[in-house]
């Protein structure tokens, strides 16, 4: 029997932890922890938000502070997200790991083996390459810093083209410093645990879709419908059934997974299109002013952004190929040399799979590479909009 939690999942377990989100061994420590992270986020977008109100908004003012406070906003949703719906996560493992006791077959078992590697490889991947952003980030902070004690630049520099602090920016420079270090590694390793979980489920999804086309496969072999008798279609029948039981289960768990976090990926939405136009207005209005650092820092955003949005409906255009995969299995095995009664069964398949099996947020958006194009088209004109108002 594979235990999907410790043989999938272990990397993920271990991000999760480290921010407290791990929704088993909930002690009294780790809600301390949660209450603690989940303060130092919000405390950071309170700190910026406050500036709007002691300091004189000009509009390049508040496209600044927006442009970075969106971005910390996408980590409080996150880690809100899945802190409050501690309770669903757990009742999403023991419902995967329930679907997947009940594989007896080597081939299926094998099947889920391979994409449960693809989980631990894609969260491997993904989690060196958040250490790199996140260093190269924190680095690109401490620049100035760094040569300031050479060229003697002033060290309030280093935050200024991130956070927008009231207090005397020179008196309590270094403890500001941690606050936004502490900030961005929170929030990342926040995003990265949270986005790999989900993108985790997902690859299991597609696993689970993968075996129900296999025991479609299997039902319908030529060594099956040569020898056409009682006991065979009796066979022909039951393996049918398994497989439109497991694709059944697979629909029914995508949309429990996905009801769960249905009013936290709106907002995500929301904030990473609005964001993503005011960090493409920071690029190229820093551009026109010369500020490199500044340009380097909304680069990054932006990438990752974009990077983080394409992984996302990528991974929702894999579910729509892989459950459309069993509406044309099921369509090119040999069903004209089956039994009528088995035929009826086919039939019943083709119909409920003629439908696109597709992940949907809010009924409005689904989650796709065309949903992907449509995201970066609404963020292009937000942002031709601001420069054109300049």
């Amino acid at each position: 029997m594979i235990c999907i939690r410790t043989q999938h999942f272990n990397l993920n377990r271990i991000l999760l932890l480290a921010v407290g989100l791990w929704p088993y061994q909930k002690s009294k420590f780790v809600r301390f922890q949660g209450i603690l992270f989940f303060g130092i986020l919000s405390s950071f977008i309170i700190f910026q938000l406050t500036a709007l109100i002691k300091k004189d908004c000009t509009s390049e003012f508040v496209i600044k502070v927006f442009s970075i406070t969106m971005i910390f906003n996408i980590y409080a949703i996150k880690y809100n997200m899945f802190w409050i719906n501690t309770h669903n996560l757990r009742n999403l493992l023991e419902q995967l790991q329930y679907i997947c006791n009940e594989l007896k077959d080597e081939n299926e078992i094998a099947i889920l083996i391979k994409y449960g590697n693809n989980t631990k490889r894609y969260t491997a991947i993904f989690t060196l390459l958040t250490i790199c952003l996140t260093l190269s980030t924190v680095i690109l902070l401490i620049w100035p810093l760094i040569f300031g004690t050479v060229l003697h630049i002033n060290e309030s520099q280093v935050i200024t083209m991130l956070t927008e602090y009231v207090v005397d920016r020179e008196k309590y420079f270094y403890l500001i410093l941690l606050h936004v270090n502490i900030v961005i590694c929170i929030g990342s390793t926040t995003i990265t645990a949270t986005g790999l979980m989900i993108l985790g489920c997902i690859i299991h999804i597609c696993g689970l879709f993968k075996i129900a086309s296999y025991r479609m496969e299997q039902a319908m072999t030529t060594k099956m419908l040569q020898n056409i008798n009682l006991e065979n279609q009796t066979t022909i029948c039951k393996k049918i059934f398994y497989a439109v039981e497991i694709h059944r289960k697979t629909m029914k768990f995508t949309n429990l997974l996905f009801s769960s976090f249905e009013g936290s990926f709106f907002l995500l939405i929301a904030f990473l299109v609005t964001s993503l136009s005011l960090n493409m207005f920071g690029i190229f209005h820093n551009a026109s002013l010369g500020d490199m650092e500044s340009v380097l820092l909304h680069l990054i955003i932006v990438l990752i952004m974009l990077l983080y949005m394409f992984v996302a409906n990528y991974a929702g255009q894999e579910v729509i190929n892989y459950s459309n995969h069993i509406y044309s299995t099921a369509y090119n095995v040999r069903w004209y040399e089956a039994p009528l009664n088995v035929q009826k069964m086919i039939l019943f398949i083709l119909q409920r799979s003629r439908k696109n099996f597709h992940i949907k947020i809010a009924g409005l958006f689904i989650i796709s590479l065309e949903c992907f194009a449509t995201l970066i088209k609404a963020s292009m004109s937000y942002f031709t909009f601001m420069y054109s108002t300049q």
